[in-house]
Order: C-alpha cells, then sequence, then structure tokens
C-alpha cells in the first residue's frame, strides 16, 4: 500500500479516486491501484464520462456494436456503456467491501442531474439504477436540494445506498445527514435490516474559496473553505452521536461519512495538496482527481489535521458578515451553479454520445492524419513502442523528470492538470465577464509579451467581438507608432487594460502599464483610473504590489508551476478572453477532452499528444527540423502561439525545431529536404488553393502532418495536445523543454542598457559598418570582418546583402527580425523578402517583429541550431513616447532590446548583420527589398 494511502487510513480516512474510464480496467491499472495502492472506493460525475467517452477509443468497439443493433437514443446508449464500467469498477473494488465489511469499497454513479428538482422521478431513476447495475458496493449519487432530500430518505429507507453530492455548507450537510438518519428508522420500522446500508455525504471544499476570491483579502484564500469543512466536520459529530444514533448503532447502522470533493486548489498561491493535507480525520473520505492522486502518493504529508482549531474555524464563519459576506447566500448559489454544471455537463456528454452513434466523431487520434517517409514512420512507430515500453506516458504525468534530463522538469508540470482545475471553477470567470459587461468597456487591451499575450492574441483575432462586450486587442511591441496607433484605435475611458506579466519584472509589459496608467488619469481622474485595469501575475510579483497601489480592478494569480508559453489554459489566457465575453468553459471542456485522452490510461498507439509529439522528436533528430506551419486562415494567428511554444521550449543546446510560420506556400521543388509540414486546418474554413498545394508536397515526398479542428472552441483542446506534444518532443530531442536560459540572457542585457541610459541619459555609441544611400550596418567584428572580406572594394548596400545573404547553404533558414511597427504593409514587404529568399536559395524563411519574437523564436535563434542567417532591421522612429518615471524613450527601449538580441546572437557566434532604416519605414523597407532582390538575382545568375 502507497505510504499516504496508509497513513491516512490509519487515522480514519479512506482515499478514492475521482475519474472512471474503461482503459482504467482494460490495462490493469486500476486492479494495481487497489491492490498495491490501496485505493478504496472510486466516484464519477457527467463531466468524468464525457471525458472518458469523448476523450478516447475506449468505447468505439461497444459504440459500432450499438450502431449496428439499431436505433437507439443518447441517454439509453450512454447507461449501457456507463454500467458495464460501473459494474466493472465495482467488481474490482469487491474485496475492498467485504474485507472492510461494506465500509469502503464503493463505487458512485449519478442520476441524471435533469432530476436534481424531482423529487418523484430521482427516486425512481435512482431504483431503476440500483437494479440494473446489481451491485451491493454501488452508490446511488443524489445531488443535496430541497427535493433531493426526501428522495434520499426515500432511498436509504429501500436499502440502496447513497452518496448525497453537491453539499457546500453545514445546513444542507445537516438535512442530508438527518434524512439518511429518517431513512434507517423508516426501514427498521418497517422490518427491514439496516447494517448493509451505507452513505457518504459529499462535500464541495474549493469552490467555496473560489466563489470568495476577490471578496475577501488575500490572506484568506484556502481558509474559509477548510474552516467551512470543519465546522461541518463538527456538526456531524453531533449527529452521530447521542440516543437517536446509539440505537440506529445498535441495530448495525454505520456512519454517514463525510467525503470531501473538489479538494484540489485553484489559488497558485497555495500548496497543492492543502485541502487534502488539512481535512484528514476519522470517518472521512477524499475523492480526489488523477493528477492530485499522482501527486499525494507520491509525497502526500500525512496528519491529523481535521480535528485541529474547531472554535477557529467557526469564528471565522462568523466574521464573514463584518467583510460584506453573507455566507449563507454565497452557498446558495453554489449550489445552484453545482446543478447547473452538472446538467449542462450531463447534456454535454449525452450530445457526445449522439456523435459518436452518428458516426460523426472518429478520432484517428484526434483527426491527426500522417504522410511520412516511410523510414521516419518506421522510427516513429519505434519511439512509440519505446514510449510504452518504459511507461514514459505515466512516468510525465507523475511529475517525473527522468523523463527528460532530470534538472528540475517536475516543477514545470501544473499545466498538465490546470484544465480540470479551471472547469471546476467557471464561475470565476463568468462573474468577471458579468462585471465587464456592466461596465460598458468597449475596449480590452492585453499589455504582455510572449507567452502572456500570445493565446489572447489567438483568441482575439479567431473569435469575432460579442455584442455587450469589449473588444480584445494585444500590445506585445515598444515601437513607439505601434504603441500610439493602438492608443488611437480605442476609445480611452472606455477601454480596459490587462497587465499580463508571469514574474512581474518583464521590461515591456511594466513600461506599457505605467504609460497607459498615466493617460488614464489624464482620462478619468486618478480616483477611477485603477478600475481600467486588472492584472495578472504570479503570487508575490511586483505587479501585484503595483496593482494594488495603484488600485487594479482585479488581480489574478498564475500557477507558478506553469512556464509562460504552457499557460494559455491558465488565468493568463482565459482572463482576458472571459473579460470579452467567450465561453472560456467549452475551450476548458475541449482541453479536458484532449488531457484525457493524453492520460496513462489511453493506449500509446491512441494517445494525440503522444503521436504528434512522436513526429515532432523523431523528424527533428533526423534533420527535418524546419516545422512549417500552414494553417487555416480563420485560424492563422494560432502559428504564432505554436511557434513561441516550439522554438523556446525546443531551440536549446544547438538543437530543435525551428518553426516556420506565415511562409507563402510554393511548389515542392522550392523546398529542401529540411521540412516538417504541420497542416491545421479549420473545419468549414477551406482553402481551395492551400490544399491543392499542400497536396503537391505530400505527393512530391515532404513529411506532412495534417490536423483538422473542428470547431474555435476546440482550439482549448489543441492547446493542450501541443503542449503535451512539445513536453514529449524536448524528451526525445533529448534536452529540458521548460526553461529559455537564452532569452533571459537577452531580457537581462536590455535591462542593463535601460539602467544606464536612466543614469547616464545615452546609449552606448554603435560602431558602423557601413553607411550610405539613407542606410546603415552594423555587425560585431567577427561577422563585420566577414562580411568586409567578401564584399572587397564593392562598398554599397547590394554587395553587402548579397555577402550576407550567400552565407546560407543547404539546411540554413534566413530570419528577417524587424523592429519596426507591426502593420499589414510593412508583413507585406517581409513576406516579399522572404519569398525571393526562399525561391532562390531554397532555404526555410522566417519573418518576425521585434521585440515581440524574442520572448519566443529568439530562444531557438540564439540557443538552437547554428544554422539561421539573420537580417536585423532597425529604424529611427517618427514618434516619441517618453515612459513615465524614467529618462528613457519607448524608442530607447525599443533600441535596448534589439541591441540586446543582436549582442547574444553574435556572441553565440551567429551570422548576423543589423540594418538601420531612416524614419520613413514604408519606404526604407522598401528599399532594403529592392536591393535583397538585386542581390538575390545576381547570386542567382552565379548558380
Amino acid at each position: 500500500m502507497k505510504e499516504p494511502i496508509s497513513q491516512a487510513l490509519k487515522l480514519g480516512q479512506s482515499i478514492w479516486y475521482d475519474g472512471i474510464r474503461r482503459s482504467l480496467f482494460v490495462s490493469g491499472d486500476l486492479e494495481r491501484m487497489v491492490q498495491q495502492d490501496g485505493l478504496r472506493g472510486m466516484t464519477s460525475n457527467p463531466s468524468i464520462f464525457d471525458e472518458a467517452i469523448a476523450g478516447s477509443g475506449d468505447y468505439s468497439e461497444q459504440i459500432a456494436q450499438l450502431r449496428r443493433s439499431g436505433p437507439m437514443d443518447a441517454k439509453s446508449a450512454y447507461e449501457l456503456l456507463a454500467v458495464d464500467d460501473i459494474r466493472n469498477a465495482a467488481d474490482i473494488f469487491r474485496p475492498v467491501y467485504e474485507e472492510s465489511g461494506g465500509t469502503d469499497g464503493y463505487v458512485s454513479m449519478e442520476v441524471s442531474p435533469e432530476l436534481a428538482h424531482d423529487t418523484a422521478a430521482t427516486v425512481a431513476e435512482a431504483k431503476r439504477l440500483w437494479g440494473t447495475i446489481d451491485r451491493p458496493n454501488l452508490m446511488v449519487k443524489v445531488p443535496g436540494t430541497l427535493e433531493g432530500i426526501p428522495a434520499i430518505q426515500q432511498l436509504i429507507g429501500a436499502g440502496i445506498n447513497v452518496n448525497v453530492t453537491l453539499l457546500f455548507g453545514r445546513g444542507a450537510y445537516e438535512e442530508a445527514a438527518l434524512a439518511y438518519l429518517a431513512g434507517l428508522e423508516d426501514r427498521l420500522a418497517a422490518g427491514g435490516g439496516i447494517s448493509t446500508i451505507a452513505s457518504v455525504a459529499s462535500i464541495f471544499v474549493s469552490r467555496l474559496d473560489s466563489a470568495l476570491e476577490n471578496r475577501l483579502d488575500h490572506s484568506l484564500s484556502g481558509k474559509v473553505a477548510i474552516a467551512n469543512a470543519k465546522v461541518i466536520y463538527a456538526c456531524s459529530q453531533r449527529l452521530f452521536a447521542g440516543k437517536r444514533w446509539d440505537l440506529l448503532k445498535r441495530s448495525g447502522a454505520q456512519t454517514q461519512r463525510l467525503l470531501w470533493a473538489s479538494t484540489s486548489t485553484k489559488d497558485p498561491s497555495l500548496p497543492e495538496l492543502l485541502y487534502v493535507e488539512s481535512l484528514i480525520g476519522p470517518d472521512t473520505i477524499d475523492t480526489v482527481p488523477p493528477a492530485t492522486y499522482e501527486t499525494f502518493t507520491a509525497h502526500g504529508t500525512v496528519a491529523s489535521t481535521l480535528e485541529e482549531n474547531l472554535k477557529e474555524a467557526q469564528a471565522l464563519l462568523d466574521s464573514l458578515s463584518g467583510q460584506g459576506v453573507e455566507l449563507s447566500e454565497v452557498l446558495d448559489q453554489l449550489l445552484k451553479e453545482g446543478v447547473e454544471k452538472f446538467s449542462v455537463a450531463f447534456r454535454q456528454l449525452l450530445s457526445s454520445v449522439e456523435e459518436a452513434l452518428a458516426d460523426k466523431s472518429e478520432r484517428n487520434n484526434w483527426n491527426l492524419h500522417l504522410s511520412l517517409p516511410i523510414d521516419i514512420a518506421n522510427q516513429v512507430d519505434a519511439t512509440i513502442d519505446e514510449w510504452r515500453a518504459k511507461g514514459k506516458v505515466a512516468r510525465l504525468w507523475a511529475h517525473d523528470s527522468t523523463v527528460w534530463t532530470g534538472h528540475g522538469e517536475d516543477a514545470w508540470l501544473g499545466w498538465l492538470g490546470i484544465a480540470r482545475d479551471q472547469a471546476a471553477h467557471t464561475h470565476r470567470f463568468e462573474a468577471l465577464a458579468t462585471e465587464i459587461h456592466k461596465a460598458k468597456f468597449t475596449d480590452a487591451v492585453v499589455l504582455g509579451m510572449g507567452g502572456s499575450s500570445l493565446c489572447p492574441d489567438v483568441l482575439a483575432h479567431t473569435f469575432a467581438p460579442l455584442k455587450g462586450f469589449p473588444k480584445l486587442h494585444v500590445l506585445d511591441s515598444t515601437d513607439p507608432e505601434q504603441i500610439k496607433a493602438m492608443e488611437e484605435s480605442i476609445d480611452l475611458a472606455h477601454s480596459l487594460f490587462i497587465v499580463s506579466s508571469k514574474s512581474g519584472t518583464t521590461l515591456e509589459p511594466n513600461i506599457f502599464a505605467a504609460y497607459f496608467y498615466g493617460r488614464m488619469i489624464e482620462a478619468v481622474g486618478i480616483e477611477k483610473a485603477g478600475s481600467h485595469f486588472v492584472a495578472i501575475t504570479d503570487p508575490g510579483s511586483p505587479l501585484e504590489a503595483v496593482a494594488k497601489r495603484d488600485g487594479y480592478r482585479r488581480i489574478f494569480f498564475g500557477v507558478p508551476s506553469i512556464g509562460g508559453r504552457y499557460s494559455a489554459l491558465s488565468d493568463f489566457g482565459m482572463v482576458p478572453s472571459a473579460a470579452c465575453g467567450l465561453d472560456v468553459g467549452r475551450l476548458f471542456a475541449s482541453a479536458e477532452i484532449m488531457a484525457h485522452a493524453c492520460s496513462p490510461s489511453m493506449p500509446v498507439r491512441d494517445n494525440p499528444g503522444l503521436a504528434l509529439g512522436a513526429v515532432i522528436g523523431t523528424c527533428v533528430n533526423a534533420g527535418f527540423d524546419k516545422v512549417t506551419l500552414v494553417l487555416s486562415p480563420g485560424i492563422a494567428h494560432l502559428g504564432a502561439w505554436l511557434e513561441q511554444l516550439l522554438a523556446e521550449s525546443t531551440g536549446k543546446q544547438g538543437k530543435g525545431v525551428v518553426p516556420i510560420d506565415q511562409e507563402p506556400l510554393g511548389k515542392p521543388l522550392v523546398y529542401g529536404s529540411d521540412r516538417l509540414f504541420c497542416y491545421i486546418t479549420l473545419a468549414g474554413d477551406d482553402d481551395p488553393e492551400q490544399a491543392k498545394k499542400v497536396s503537391a508536397l505530400t505527393k512530391a515526398g515532404h513529411p506532412v502532418l495534417r490536423i483538422e479542428v473542428s470547431d474555435p472552441y476546440s482550439l482549448g483542446g489543441e492547446f493542450f495536445r501541443w503542449e503535451f506534444a512539445t513536453a514529449v518532443a524536448g524528451s526525445i530531442i533529448g534536452i529540458n523543454p521548460f526553461d529559455q536560459p537564452d532569452v533571459e540572457e537577452a531580457k537581462v542585457l536590455a535591462r542593463q542598457l535601460t539602467d544606464n541610459y536612466d543614469t547616464e541619459g545615452c546609449l552606448p555609441v554603435l560602431s558602423q559598418l557601413w553607411d550610405g544611400q539613407g542606410v546603415t550596418l552594423y555587425a560585431d567584428d567577427r561577422n563585420g570582418a566577414e562580411l568586409n572580406s567578401t564584399v572587397k572594394g564593392n562598398l554599397d548596400l547590394v554587395s553587402y546583402l548579397k555577402a550576407h545573404i550567400s552565407r546560407a547553404g543547404a539546411g540554413d533558414y534566413v530570419a528577417l527580425l524587424a523592429y519596426v511597427q507591426m502593420s499589414p504593409a510593412h508583413q507585406a514587404i517581409l513576406t516579399q523578402m522572404r519569398t525571393m529568399v526562399r525561391d532562390i536559395l531554397f532555404v526555410a524563411t522566417c519573418g518576425e517583429f521585434g521585440p515581440r519574437f524574442q520572448h519566443s523564436t529568439g530562444q531557438a535563434y540564439k540557443g538552437g541550431p547554428n544554422t539561421g542567417v539573420f537580417l536585423q532591421i532597425t529604424c529611427d522612429d517618427a514618434v516619441g513616447l517618453v515612459v513615465p518615471g524614467h529618462r528613457y524613450s519607448f524608442g530607447v527601449a525599443k533600441e535596448a532590446e534589439a541591441r540586446s538580441d543582436l549582442d547574444v546572437l553574435a556572441t553565440r557566434e551567429r551570422r548576423v548583420l543589423r540594418v538601420h532604416l531612416g524614419p520613413e519605414v514604408t519606404r526604407g523597407l522598401e528599399q532594403l527589398r529592392d536591393g535583397l532582390g538585386e542581390a538575390l538575382r545576381t547570386i542567382s545568375l552565379n548558380q
């Protein structure tokens, strides 16, 4: 038996598992967990069954049989599927049930949540399920609603085990407990036995703290829910004592034990096992979700904590009214929301079954289709077989850092469980959406960089603005013209700014916030300015302090164990989405299903994240490291998010993925043998010309993988799939996919330059390589010497461009790094340049805007394969914007970032040249394009 489970059991608490799926039985995992770990029971609910049925191929064969047997409604089909699972689980737990004398070994199944307010229907349904499943260790779940309470009494009186669910406070618990006692008395009065009847009262713990988030001082985080649970425990001790209970106990009655549910923490400032470890005591159960189960069994601390400070717990609850919180109202609302969420989940479950019956949900590794050279396909198969043989998927979920390099990766895996955690607390986002809707903001602007901004940017461009909610924008450039353009595009007095920085020390979001806070004071006054700002940051960061000082409307916290690029489903990605009215619950539902499909209980051949990661990692190791992203127009901005995830995670130690985004598709002959094409389509967003070109690439033998996204909300699942796949690919490549050493070095250098500017009022003077034609060239000593030796006496722009660009050979790539305003016109010119380079030199190309890319692909450019030829493009700024509180301007900040980028590239011995343009940027880019075109034509003539 696992030590924490064994220790908890000695203290009177049983550990149950909150999750069910067929492969747990087929694989033998559940039997192992029962026999070896000491697991004592299992719970399920509609969400869990939906994940299991929609999120795997476990049920495909039985669904096909049901389809062949003739017409059948979704609810009947679901019951056939679920009943088999419940029976199988009950049989596995039967020895625990018998050994414990009927105390443990139970498996729960829910009465339809749609019947939560119908006593008679609930009783009838529960009796039918009890008879159908026909297992003594079944518990039928009945909600603790006003109508559910009499149903509980009737069912206990009928000899049926009941799990009373959706209990949040002492009052509702007491009614459920009294109904249990009354039911036992009814059964005795009718001449029946009661020794084999069992019941648990499920108390949902963490949801109370989540409901009070931002209504109480942060010092109370995690304390109210624990105090509430302890007060309920004290109530149970009183109810199951005295004459009434003694009479029942002498007749063989079992105590109705308290079952702690929803015990994963949401607040990232709290310990992961806070609720689990704080509520250990006699006559209790903790049903834990898979991720929490793995964490607790690996390193949970067990002590008798439940009976500590019971008087203080009541005092804390009594004090809430003095802080403007009426606890009874909060608890009533939680019950209402809980019933509705389970009803929505049940309807979604039936929809998933209905789709499966109609044969609309064929997955094939979740719409992942591969066309690979035979040798690569064989290597991918071998890699997947290795992962199966070594149990690497289970080890990954168990936070085993040796899946990678064994150097601290286990501290960065919080993203594995974030979808489920967030889905359990969607009311946080619903409350925010309601609040923002009432405030009548017209625009919401995310001020952030990299992982703090790219997911909101994807969703802002994928979903149309919703009526009554602000339009979502993202500012992730210190270019002063970009900032001014953003300011001019919004109604400042009716705008919300979301300052997003994990560390709270990142230069760009901090100076963005300072600038727009000052502008907001001018627009609405200092008293109201803070109400136009929201912060998202890790607990205890400098940004949190700024937000409190300036009276921000809300502060949301990131999860310290989730790095920026893996944070799409955390508050960094979801708070901006909710503020703009998106249904984040649907994003979480999609992500939960995908996470379930990537779990250890999924056969490795059916794991969509493993399959994708195995392809990418294997291809990179075989030299196909230019992962070229081809996306449907409707989800084109997903490419920027994928770029960061892939490049920053894998580009280090001289190896990794070089992602290629927004490069126009060409004919097969212009591509070298270093490409892996990732074709991601959105159903209904057809681009026939794009599809035709991808088909030509496939026929020409280039490696191509294709993923079809069924609808925009399925991006939630894709975020998780790609995060999981990237972690897998990192393992295969042999690096730590959770650090970014070279990006950090560039950040430090940029900060040093801006700090020095504050002190000295200037930046160091740069030594020019060449100046003329309105253009200035810069290079470090090594690159400058190489270029001068090539151009010799031909000192002009075209000659230098030719000398530089001709250094790119087979297997290399050319990256245009433009520190200019990111506008459609500038993007078009960069794309023209990229196309010319690719079609003449037959190399991959990247086109990036700085400093945005430094927090993204910059890691791969500096730390990945030394196969890049970099052309950094900077300009004089036509607009001057001073950063409040500093001597430097945004233009100086951008220059400092460009210099730090250039310096780190040079120290990594990259081939890099800087081209500095005048203030007429579009004209300068056109001049550069023309000069590059002439240089390439000369190269072409000499080939």
